[in-house]
């Protein structure tokens, strides 16, 4: 069976620095993955890479089969809109939507609104009664929580994770990653998790470092 997510021999610069060098994987719907290494290691790279938010300099990155490169910029917004629930450290909500606008965004832009879906996730990511504040009346962790569930409402089969916790207390920051691990397991989509913590990055079913921008086992660390 082909993966739903492959990157093949890809390459990116910026400038005259290799971020990137001939960096290959693989990743399958019910997969989680987590993408190490230290800072400067291109992980941010590779993740908007999969993302379609940039293109690399030479490789493929396929996505449900499809190539990204064959795509113009609207194919490619298509995907993220459609089969890709991104997850930021920065949260990235919008300010003046509502906790609920917020879950909503991206699944009415991917025209599959769900209304008892949104409100299963905001049961389970414990938001209830919040569903009117905006972002700023919001701690850290009920932010985080929000842009999870925006990630999750549209179904997406790909889900990337940019240092989810980074911005979280521990104790926050590994119940969210609980409730992250917990729904992609039942939507069945894949994961891949960028993170600075080898303790994080153990829950995860797979392990990769990135290093030099090149990919190795987790014990190159």
């Amino acid at each position: 069976m082909t993966e739903f997510l492959q990157i093949t021999d890809v390459t990116k610069a910026h400038g005259t620095l290799e971020v990137l060098r001939g960096v290959s994987l693989a990743l399958d719907r019910g997969e989680a993955l987590a993408l190490t290494g230290e800072s400067g290691s291109g992980k941010s790279t590779l993740m908007h890479l999969a993302a379609a938010l940039d293109a690399p300099d030479s490789g493929e990155i396929r996505i449900g089969g499809q190539s990204l490169g064959a795509l113009d910029d609207a194919g490619r917004a298509a995907v993220r809109r459609g089969r890709i629930g991104l997850v930021f450290q920065q949260f990235n909500l919008v300010p003046s939507l509502t906790v609920a606008q917020n879950i909503a965004f991206q699944a009415r832009l991917a025209g599959r609104h769900d209304p008892r879906l949104c409100a299963e996730l905001v049961g389970r990511l414990g938001l209830s009664g919040l569903e009117a504040r905006y972002p700023e009346a919001l701690s850290g962790g009920q932010q985080q929580r929000v842009a999870i569930a925006r990630a999750l409402a549209h179904r997406p089969e790909l889900i990337l994770a940019d240092e989810p916790t980074g911005n979280l207390d521990e104790a926050t920051g590994d119940a969210v990653l609980a409730l992250l691990l917990e729904l992609v397991a039942e939507t069945g989509a894949a994961l891949m998790m960028v993170t600075h913590s080898t303790r994080l990055a153990a829950r995860l079913g797979r392990r990769l470092h990135l290093s030099r921008g090149r990919l190795g086992a987790p014990d190159a660390a």
